[in-house]
């Protein structure tokens, strides 16, 4: 799936020992550009993404996954991103938000032939 906003805040760096070894996890919020913006927090597991690259305000398109586990009963979900990418302004006038107007702010999901056989 992918999703298009602005990065707002990096939450820190979180690492660990875990039964495959050790890991590392950087979140960040991403604000969408909606007319009813929405924030989602999205995990990046690892050095799949240079992180340093990106600071808050940046236009992103974000390609992530959705997985949810269980673990004593509970169920947690987690946003993985596996590529994020820079957008370019393009030389749009920014709205009263920030955002470039002329960019889709929308969740802009993408699914290929036998992804729809979800429950709900």
């Amino acid at each position: 799936m992918d999703i298009s906003g602005k990065i707002v805040q990096f939450l820190p760096v979180q690492s660990g020992q875990g039964k495959n070894g050790t890991w590392k996890k950087q979140e960040f919020i991403l604000e969408t550009g909606d007319t009813y913006p929405k924030k989602v927090c999205i995990a990046v597991w690892g050095d799949k993404i240079d992180m340093g690259s990106f600071k808050p305000g940046d236009l992103v398109d974000v390609s992530f996954d959705v997985e949810s586990r269980e673990y004593n009963g509970r169920w947690y979900t987690d946003v993985k991103a596996w590529k994020m990418v820079a957008k370019k302004a393009g030389g749009a006038v920014p709205d009263n938000n920030g955002y470039n107007n002329n960019l889709p702010g929308t969740f802009e999901t993408t699914t290929s032939a036998g992804d729809d056989d979800l429950p709900f």
